[in-house]
């Protein structure tokens, strides 16, 4: 496909022969992220691909390696008609990310560059705009107050996570620091804290400021990961430590296991133990999902389920085909959002295993769909429409 770029317009020769002009701005993005009911998937169909194809004409004609891969699997942004075209827009699997750079803008254009936890060895760097973040922004504050995670009044925060530092531009690091600006903080507790040149792991620590915030008139709240939560719980459990925190005071969950996913246990039995060494009921409990690579806000409803935002979509693809598969179905997850320009997040194949159910099935009173995730599987289990993650970077190179 031979591409030609003006001003804001992008004129493109189509795979029929055709030439087509694309806008390249965000407006629809900014109409979807502006959009008041957060889970109207239905209302916000038309935005929604509308979005998409700005998305993938500005990152078309700013990233060449984007360009090479959709050239190369003949789609074009103008393929995306409506909604049914998204099912054949051609994803790229997080490991890609892991392998190579892609940006739309040069590095020092970017006010924000975050990285992947990188627990398999290499970590991911994606690239975030001005309106990237504004969106992100508006996203997470309309989502924040249907769970009623926003107040004015003070608040004591522990964080199961990292303790920031210069250095350390991880996005779960980032993302729990970011959770405890959703009231003013009156304190903040680290679990993993910076010591001679790295993390070390301070549970007890952690547990001497429960006891100590227990005993406060404001509310304490937690936000990390779920594996430092069961390991600090078990502690306390194990050495006769009981607490009543303060009314109001809720545990944050995110991030997912990570390394610990064998240690993982029944959430029936994490929420048992935290309502008997802290006093927390279950809908004191919140989590979240997310990932570097696509950057949108899944909170959890009080059913504790993932419902499907306006901000994205998720497909569950056929291991073998790829093909997507009904509700229901188990499958490799597929996450598409037109959120992020700074760097080529439209469709992302995780290496994630999850069903998505239909949203009545949860009883909440969301209507959106819910995403199950039920494992991970390794990368070489994962061979994409571009022949595998490894087969995918090596041709975007011999083609620059």
């Amino acid at each position: 496909m031979e591409v030609e770029t003006r001003s804001s317009m992008v004129y493109s020769i189509g795979k029929d022969g055709n030439r087509f002009c694309e806008v390249i701005s965000v407006k629809y993005r900014r109409k979807l992220f502006s959009r008041r009911d957060a889970y109207d998937l239905k209302g916000s169909d038309a935005l929604f691909w509308k979005a998409a194809r700005e998305n993938c004409a500005y990152v078309y004609a700013r990233c060449p390696e984007y360009r090479t891969i959709l050239d190369d699997a003949g789609f074009s942004p103008a393929d995306l008609q409506s909604m049914e075209d998204l099912a054949r827009l051609p994803f790229l699997p997080t490991a890609l990310f892991k392998r190579r750079r892609l940006f739309t803008l040069p590095r020092w254009r970017l006010p924000l560059v975050v990285s992947s936890s990188g627990t398999s060895g290499r970590a991911s760097q994606i690239g975030f705009t001005v309106g990237d973040l504004w969106a992100g922004l508006k996203m997470v504050l309309r989502i924040c107050r249907l769970r009623k995670l926003l107040s004015w009044r003070p608040c004591h925060y522990v964080v199961l996570g990292y303790q920031p530092r210069h250095k350390n531009r991880t996005g779960v690091s980032r993302t729990a620091f970011g959770v405890t600006l959703f009231t003013p903080a009156l304190s903040r507790t680290y679990a993993l804290r910076w010591k001679n040149g790295d993390y070390v792991l301070d549970l007890e620590g952690v547990q001497n400021a429960i006891v100590k915030h227990a005993g406060s008139r404001f509310p304490l709240r937690f936000m990390g990961f779920p594996a430092y939560a069961w390991f600090l719980m078990k502690r306390m459990e194990e050495q006769g430590v009981r607490v009543r925190l303060p009314r109001g005071s809720k545990l944050m969950l995110g991030g997912g296991w990570k390394q610990f996913y064998a240690e993982q246990v029944d959430k029936g039995e994490f929420y048992a133990l935290a309502k008997k060494v802290l006093g927390l009921e279950e809908n004191q409990i919140i989590e979240f999902f997310g990932a570097v690579e696509h950057p949108i806000f899944y909170n959890d409803c009080t059913r504790h389920h993932f419902h499907v935002p306006i901000y994205s979509r998720i497909l569950i693809r056929d291991p073998v085909s790829f093909e997507p598969v009904p509700n229901g179905t188990p499958g490799l997850v597929n996450l598409i959002s037109p959120m992020d320009v700074g760097t080529p997040l439209l469709s992302v194949m995780t290496d994630d295993l999850g069903i998505l159910h239909d949203g009545c099935s949860c009883g909440c009173g969301l209507e959106s769909p819910w995403l199950e995730l039920l494992g991970r599987v390794g990368l070489q289990d994962i061979k994409t429409c571009a022949a595998g993650a490894s087969e995918l970077l090596n041709k975007v190179e011999v083609t620059l």
